[in-house]
């Protein structure tokens, strides 16, 4: 039987079939195979199925470092490639891999830009128990995340600093491979989620990048191994693009702040950049911000670099640009002053100790899904976000508790939902007769 469709569109089925069998016999791909995927993946000249078969061979069966490289640089150059040479001064970002309390971006942004910093970062939404930066943001009244190329270049030069999500124009590739993946289950793929993230960050046009790289149980990589390879994988290709790029391996078995929710969390931030936030949340986002600092050549070291943001942060000034970068994405700052001004859920539940003692583990994931379950989170894609609604633990990991010493705070929509969150709490909080032994948060540089 004749094949009814026109020849162009019988030579590409050709291609991509004899590119999934290539990589599905586990051989290499070449430059031009790789590309021919990446452009049918921007363009829609391959059926999604047949994207989808190249995305399960490349699970199974890898990419080499040259095929990773080649498969990121495909996927940057599938779009626009942002260039801010009208601005002067170095131009930097930061990315995370994704845990529980995680708002490192919202002190590190404002940081950085104070110390000389240009920092263009286009950022994430949350998915499962992990939450997402441009959530948060959303969570100031105002805000606005989603800016035409045009404005975001005039944030930049007002304020040297611009936090928005990902634009129609940047990694247009990256977009519809990612989304196949997730209804593939093939997202937990090194190469895949290495060219993901890379794809992007290139896309914007820096100069330097540091990737704080997680693992454990809150992660989304809970292998130590796994997210060093991924890791050394990004590193590898940031450096092979000419992007300076460092990543650390920090530690996500308990949250990283205190709060779990996206008004929350925003309320925390102000606090770290006010000097009243958390220990581990500071530290870390001091840390990334200085390796950025020093990365992005504005100090000669990385001492330099930790003094420099510790006088910032110290003098106010940090908080004053965050002020700024509020005010000119359209959100209202006031905020900093009266965090009751950011959407709060209405019913406020305390959970407390039923025995004393310490205090030997929180556990992130569930943590992180019972905030979820609550409405601060999203299971899939398409789901809204309750900005109102999370957990603000009083404990943290080493403390000494009593019996009936408050463990948290929860706000939620409904009583049964805080009742439910509470009783995850109580389960995620593990109390005993003595302390743990103490851990450093960053446990390795990769260079």
């Amino acid at each position: 039987m004749l094949d009814p469709r026109p020849a162009a569109d019988q030579d590409t089925a050709m291609r991509a079939v004899d590119v999934i069998r290539k990589k599905r016999d586990g051989q290499a791909l070449s430059a031009s195979e790789i590309a021919a995927f990446v452009e049918a993946a921007t363009n829609g000249s391959w059926p999604d199925y047949q994207l989808a078969a190249l995305l399960m061979a490349i699970f199974w069966r890898g990419m080499d470092a040259a095929e990773t490289n080649l498969l990121t640089e495909c996927m940057t150059r599938s779009g626009q490639i942002l260039r801010h040479d009208d601005i002067p001064g170095p131009k930097g970002d930061k990315h995370s891999t994704g845990g529980v309390s995680d708002s490192t971006s919202l002190v590190l942004v404002p940081l950085a830009a104070e110390c000389g910093v240009i920092v263009p970062m286009m950022s994430g939404r949350a998915l499962g128990h992990t939450g997402g930066t441009l959530d948060k943001l959303d969570a100031i009244p105002g805000f606005r995340t989603q800016l035409t190329i045009p404005e975001m270049k005039a944030v930049l030069r007002d304020v040297r600093a611009v936090l928005i999500g990902q634009t129609a124009e940047v990694a247009p590739a990256d977009r519809k491979l990612y989304a196949l993946r997730d209804v593939t289950a093939t997202v937990e793929c090194i190469p895949l989620i290495a060219a993901s993230i890379m794809s992007k960050k290139l896309a914007e046009g820096i100069d330097a990048l540091v990737l704080d790289v997680k693992f454990g149980g809150g992660a989304f990589i809970k292998d130590a191994a796994l997210s060093r390879q991924l890791a050394e994988t990004m590193v590898r290709i940031g450096r092979a693009q000419g992007v300076r790029t460092q990543a650390v391996l920090t530690a996500m078995d308990a949250p990283l702040g205190n709060a779990i929710g996206n008004s929350l969390e925003v309320w925390e931030c102000r606090d770290v950049l006010r000097g009243e936030g958390p220990r581990e949340l500071t530290e870390l986002s001091l840390q990334l911000a200085a390796r950025l600092v020093h990365l992005s050549g504005v100090t000669a070291s990385l001492p330099e670099a930790v003094q420099r943001v510790q006088q910032v942060w110290q003098s106010g000034a940090a908080l004053e640009r965050w002020r700024r970068i509020v005010e000119r994405q359209g959100g209202d700052a006031k905020y900093l002053d009266d965090p009751s001004r950011l959407p709060l859920a209405p019913i406020r539940h305390t959970v407390t100790a039923e025995r004393g003692g310490y205090v030997t583990a929180l556990l992130a994931e569930p943590l992180g899904l019972a905030a979820m379950r609550l409405g601060a989170g999203r299971q899939r894609a398409e789901d809204s976000v309750d900005h109102g609604v999370g957990i603000r633990l009083a404990i943290r990991v080493g403390e000494e508790v009593r019996p009936g010493d408050r463990l948290a705070e929860i706000w939620a929509r409904t009583e049964s939902q805080a009742i439910e969150a509470a009783t995850a709490v109580r389960h995620a909080c593990r109390i005993e007769d003595a302390p743990p032994p103490p851990e450093p948060l960053i446990r390795e540089t990769i260079e």
